[in-house]
């Protein structure tokens, strides 16, 4: 029987692992992390290190190594030594005052060209330009370039060794490479930055969105509270005082008093139900369909419930609110609503009301009158009421008009028009 061989099935993938990069990446990825929250917290201290590594590295070639390449090996022991560290300690300042490092090396490139010694520290002048092609204007490569050029044209005048390409070339060629490498670094590091910018103006925009959708949201609330409980206690309160009054003389009054105030709570204690069930994150669904107050039936009980708080109203209405939005009902509603609670509260005892709604073509028009005592009536700056009123009218870029009459007779007048919907 033939052997077979069982591979072993892959197991999962390891923590941390993806298919977008690769463990040495993460490693890389912590270790430049690491470095980079190193130099940001003690810069001095990794300038210091990469300089020290610089000059050792200078020295090294010192000991003897550079006579290899030298155009002249008879060059002294101390000029050699003098120009590398020439060449490597001004690296020390190179990411502050890259320009003023390139200018005090080359004092040592023009007596490292002259003198033939041909050191190989003096490429450590890429490292200056690096730094200036990152952090400083376009054109100061310019001025770099000519600061490179020159010791290049005094070691090809004194030693004309060669032709003059394998000494120009070279350098020329590592100017070139690293500037460019400067200036991707550079458009990298901006690139970035304006990323980071873009990332944190979205997430200004986001928090200051947030707090304008609340203060609208809260702005909301209030406005149906006052609503909901604003008429409803105006209208619990006519008929509690008229319930006491009617009680000595006709209990039976007194009794449907007592029972229209049970209604009308209960009516409170549902809307504000429904109102605080939006605010539960348990059952938004359930409190998005609650159905709000509309015009073809529930202004009448409005109109019913007025008349049984003691306030004589007559309701006038031309049309048909069917192809009015849900919307613009409520609010046609709750205007009238808050007319009618401002006349039970300011207008007295013997005030009355006339509510006449017009629907039409070009929108729907009402006006809430009242002959009580409009002088008592609230002011614009008084409470939430008018408000309210006018805050609703501005959803539905329409108009509101509310003020005292003229005496005679006198009393107050809200006038409300919302035009009609864009798309009708």
């Amino acid at each position: 029987m033939a052997q077979q061989n069982h591979r072993p099935k892959p197991g999962p993938p390891p923590e941390g692992w993806s298919t977008g990069a690769q463990p040495l990446t993460h490693r890389l990825q912590r270790l430049t992390a690491r470095l980079r929250a190193f130099d940001n917290r003690r810069p001095l201290v990794w300038d210091l290190h990469v300089t020290g590594a610089f000059v050792l590295a200078a020295m090294v070639d010192a000991t003897g190594g550079w006579r290899n390449v030298a155009f002249n090996p008879d060059v002294p022991l101390w000029l050699v030594v003098a120009m590398s560290f020439g060449f490597s300690v001004p690296l020390l300042w190179r990411r502050g005052h890259p320009l003023a490092v390139l200018l005090m090396m080359l004092p040592f490139a023009l007596a490292n060209g002259a003198s033939g010694a041909h050191l190989q520290a003096s490429f450590l002048q890429m490292i200056a330009v690096f730094n200036i092609a990152l952090r400083l204007p376009l054109r100061t490569l310019v001025v770099c370039f000519g600061t490179v050029l020159v010791p290049l044209a005094v070691g090809a005048t004194c030693y004309p060794v060669g032709s003059w390409d394998q000494q120009f070339v070279p350098m020329l060629y590592s100017f070139a490479l690293v500037a460019l490498l400067g200036l991707a670094v550079r458009s990298r590091q901006e690139y970035m930055a304006s990323l980071v910018e873009r990332a944190r103006q979205l997430e200004v925009e986001r928090d200051q969105q947030a707090r304008l959708a609340a203060a609208a949201e809260r702005t909301r609330i209030a406005r149906e509270m006052h609503d909901i409980i604003g008429h409803n206690l105006s209208v619990i309160t006519g008929l509690a005082d008229g319930g006491s009054y009617a009680a000595a003389n006709s209990p039976e009054r007194a009794a449907q008093a007592l029972e229209a105030i049970g209604t009308t709570s209960r009516q409170a204690l549902t809307e504000l139900r429904r109102l605080l069930d939006v605010l539960r994150d348990e059952t938004p669904a359930a409190a998005s369909l609650a159905p709000q107050p509309a015009l073809t039936d529930d202004l009448d009980q409005l109109v019913e419930g007025v008349r049984a708080a003691g306030l004589p109203v007559r309701l006038t209405v031309d049309g048909s609110p069917d192809s009015l939005a849900a919307g613009r009902q409520l609010a046609v509603y709750r205007v009238v609503q808050e007319a009618l609670t401002n006349t039970l509260k300011h207008g007295g005892p013997r005030a009355t009301a006339t509510v006449e709604v017009a629907y039409g073509t070009g929108g729907v028009t009402v006006t809430v009158t009242d002959t009580g005592a409009g002088a008592s009536a609230p002011s614009a700056a008084a409470g939430r009421g008018l408000t309210g009123m006018r805050e609703r009218t501005s959803m539905y870029d329409g108009t509101l008009e509310a003020g005292p009459l003229r005496r005679p007779p006198g009393g107050w007048r809200v006038h409300l028009h919302l035009p009609k919907e864009p798309d009708q």
